[in-house]
């Protein structure tokens, strides 16, 4: 076999690159003798052979399951397992597993270069260790996997100085198509060696995440307890046992670490502790039944923080980047940062009874640029946790420098270390791929501690979310870690306060060397638009109610929650949540409102305008003012205004209306329009507008109908005062005593042909007319009547004096 070439950064030692070279040249020996004797036919048949040779290298995929210890010191026995699997067409004759180990990688770059050929073949692997710490095969037929497990002391792995080997755990075999042992796969990994406890170890700070995607809506219960509303039940999968925030608590418990928690997180477990609720579909909801779980992960992470340090991100972790790149042009998003970062500290202290650090920013994946970091310190921090690959060395310096860099203004950046920091952020569901990253993030770990006698904190600073599994690696490597001869644990505030290295890089790398792919995962302008313009209607609807905190609180959180870094990458989900917020504060500010009022109608110079207030929240309203508007204020106007206001004020669950009086100068139509005001002349709800029919009373139709009524109360009065002399006139001719028999006057006797009386049409009309009772007789008794006499052409006169207004005929 031909000799592998050596990675950069290795360096074999003279010894065994001779042993290889010989090995390779006795091996060579048989094959010249067997080409010599080979004919012209099978010389050139070779040809294909050798093609073939080529293609199967690498057809058996070796997998490295465990590997314990992680990091061997001297007397322990090392042992590997995992499983081989022949990808291969032909079975896999005369296999075995052993272990190979290479020259120390001295440079952390060399382990990186390692680490991107871990199944290459052919590599520098070093000499097999042989003998019975292997793991023979009979036969490995394609298609199926194997176990395999070898225990070795270490002492018979032949390592030398302290540092990280390379260790590859290799299948050698043979097949019909190459009869002749082979290495058919490998997969290298990195065993760290530092048996003794070093001079200066490296002061390691790890941060462990409790953050968790946005889970409440701004929704609550009209209920005195506010009952809240979550997006669905997915906290409690997360909190359940062997959810994933359920093994980060359990699994960062048992580590010295510095918490990093979101406070919404906590919010919403605690709000989970009692009666919530779950959205379904359209406006429905459903009684959450988790309480217990909640109850209990609240319990146990109470435990595990106390006396350790914790440190608070801004409610619901906004996201800097975002805020500083597409959100600072649009008024009032800062405020929205100061007030997440203000509730934060109280937030914890309420829940978990410890005080929390807020002086610590920490942008996504640590990236920073100006405009980042100045957005970060608005709200009060000072300290900015970033990342190697952002905050670049770019000096001469041979070593990893501490993380602790001033950058100006007061502000201390804290650089975690890109490489530690990102080794788990992988698909880890298989074991093999957890064991490797274990073994790497240790391997770097020792090789940062082994490039200088220098004190030097370093922090990791993992993802956000890491899921369970990465979760259970980080913790396996942190354990060894903790438990290892190089390193010793420090907080977080301690690794902010060390000596900063006078060589590393403190300037911030420009705007235009923000990485592109997190650019766009930021939250668009128009995210800030849509905040922007919820806040302006909350402050508007908060000054008119009686207990605005039942609605700021949630709402005021409810946008913090709009601005989280957990929206990255979920931008459908980020704006359906900002729109439901959105319509949900509608919904509420639409409870109060004016009754829409149909044609109005006024007759007469002044009138009352009634416009009727309802309020269906369950609080009460105040502070409101109801102006009413006269488009057309020559024809109808209100106390010589073209508009009036009042004072409102609705108890919860009430109708409350409002008079105005108005007066009309004109007849016809006019337009008017009612709108509802806060205190400080806003605009609240919509408009309405109806119209007002005007009546006018002209001074000729006025004297007509005060004719019609004068002659009314006349007419009355003349039906009053005849029958009162009627009444008057009966009493009278009771009482005269009878005329019959008395001498008649002189020329009494003289009547007319006509049987008229002498006297004349007036003594006629009295003796006409005098009731029968007055002469004791029937008026025609004196005088019968007779069948000629012809009948009066006009009724006869009374004789009695006219009344006033009273018509006489004549």
């Amino acid at each position: 076999m031909a000799e592998a070439a050596d990675f950069p950064g290795m360096t074999p030692s003279p010894a065994r690159r001779w042993l290889r070279r010989t090995g390779a040249l006795l091996a060579g020996v048989p094959l010249l003798a067997g080409l010599v004797q080979l004919p012209a036919a099978s010389a050139q048949a070779a040809g294909p052979a050798s093609a073939k040779d080529a293609s199967d290298a690498g057809t058996v995929a070796v997998a490295v399951d465990s590997l314990s210890p992680g990091a061997p010191t001297d007397g322990d026995t090392l042992t590997v397992s995992g499983t081989v699997t022949n990808n291969g067409k032909q079975a896999v004759t005369g296999a075995h597993v052993g272990l190979r180990v290479g020259s120390a990688l001295t440079t952390r770059s060399a382990i990186d270069r390692a680490a991107k050929h871990a199944d290459s073949l052919p590599g520098d692997d070093g000499s097999e260790v042989g003998g019975k710490y292997v793991a023979a095969f009979a036969k490995l037929t394609p298609g199926v996997a194997e176990h395999f497990s070898i225990s070795v002391p270490v002492d018979k792995l032949d390592l030398g100085d302290d540092g990280v080997y390379p260790l590859g755990v290799s299948l050698s075999g043979e097949t019909s198509a190459q009869p002749w042992q082979q290495v058919l796969g490998v997969q290298r990994t990195f065993l760290p060696w530092q048996p003794e406890e070093v001079d200066t170890p490296t002061r390691t700070t790890v941060l462990w995440p409790l953050v968790s995607t946005v889970h409440m809506t701004a929704e609550t219960g009209s209920n005195a307890q506010q009952t809240p509303v979550f997006l669905n039940d997915d906290l409690a999968k997360e909190l359940a046992p062997g959810g994933r925030l359920d093994q980060l608590l359990s699994l960062g418990k048992e580590l010295d670490v510095t918490w990093v928690i979101d406070p919404d997180l906590l919010a919403s477990v605690d709000a989970m502790t009692g009666s919530y609720r779950i959205r379904g579909d359209g406006d429905t909801t459903t009684a959450g039944t988790h309480q217990a779980i909640a109850k209990q992960w609240l319990d146990d992470l109470q435990d595990a923080v106390l006396g350790k340090e914790v440190v608070a991100l801004p409610f619901a972790d906004p996201d800097l980047a975002s805020l500083a790149h597409n959100g600072t042009g649009v008024a009032g998003s800062l405020s929205q940062l100061k007030e997440a970062t203000d509730v934060a500290a109280t937030t914890v202290q309420t829940v978990l009874h410890v005080t929390p650090s807020t002086d610590f920013a920490w942008p996504v994946n640590g990236a920073v640029d100006p405009s980042i970091v100045k957005v970060a310190t608005s709200a009060g921090a000072h300290k900015v946790i970033a990342r190697g690959d952002s905050l670049a060395e770019t000096g001469d310096l041979t070593y990893t420098p501490s993380a602790a860099r001033p950058i100006g203004g007061g502000t201390t950046a804290v650089v975690a270390d890109a490489r530690l920091s990102t080794a788990f952020e992988g698909d880890l569901t298989k074991a093999s791929t957890s064991t490797l990253a274990v073994q790497e993030f240790l391997a770097q770990s020792l090789s940062l501690n082994q490039q200088t006698g220098k004190q030097r904190s370093v922090v990791v600073a993992p993802q956000r979310m890491p899921t369970a599994v990465q979760a259970r690696s980080l913790a396996q490597a942190v354990t060894m870690l903790q438990g290892g001869t190089w390193s010793q644990s420090q907080q977080l505030a301690a690794a902010a306060k060390a000596k900063p290295d006078p060589g590393a890089t403190t300037k911030v790398p420009s705007r235009s060397a923000y990485p592109s792919s997190l650019r766009k995962q930021e939250l668009p302008r128009s995210a800030f638009e849509q905040i922007a313009h919820t806040q302006d209607r909350l402050d508007n609807f908060k000054v008119i109610l009686a207990n605005e905190a039942r609605v700021v609180t949630p709402f005021g959180r409810a946008m913090n929650r709009e601005m989280s870094t957990t929206w990255r990458g979920r931008n459908t989900a980020a704006s359906s949540f900002r729109q439901s917020v959105q319509a949900y504060l509608d919904t509420l500010t639409g409870q109060v409102k004016l009754i829409d009022k149909s044609e109005t109608k006024l007759s007469g110079r002044s009138a009352t305008i009634p416009v009727t207030v309802q309020n269906n929240l369950v609080q009460g309203v105040d502070h409101l003012v109801l102006r009413l508007t006269s488009t057309n204020p020559t024809r109808l106007e209100f106390s010589e205004d073209a508009y009036s206001e009042q004072q409102v004020t609705v108890s919860g669950g009430h109708t409350t209306t409002v008079k105005f009086t108005t007066s009309a100068n004109v007849n016809g139509q006019t337009r008017v329009i009612a709108q509802l005001y806060t205190e400080d002349g806003q605009k609240y709800g919509n408009e309405v507008a109806f119209d007002v029919r005007v009546t006018e009373i002209t001074a000729t139709v006025m004297l007509v109908i005060g004719g019609g009524v004068l002659l009314l109360v006349l007419a009355g009065f003349r039906m009053y005062t005849q029958r009162k002399r009627a009444a008057a006139r009966e009493a009278e001719e009771t009482e005269e005593p009878a005329e019959d028999g008395e001498p008649a006057e002189d020329g009494e006797d003289g009547a007319d042909e006509a049987g008229g009386h002498a006297d004349g049409p007036e003594k006629a009309e009295r003796t006409e007319n005098r009731p029968e009772k007055e002469s004791g007789a029937p008026a025609g008794a004196a005088d019968p009547e007779q069948p000629s006499d012809e009948t009066p052409d006009t009724a006869e006169e009374s004789a009695d004096p006219s009344g006033t207004g009273e018509r006489v005929d004549r």
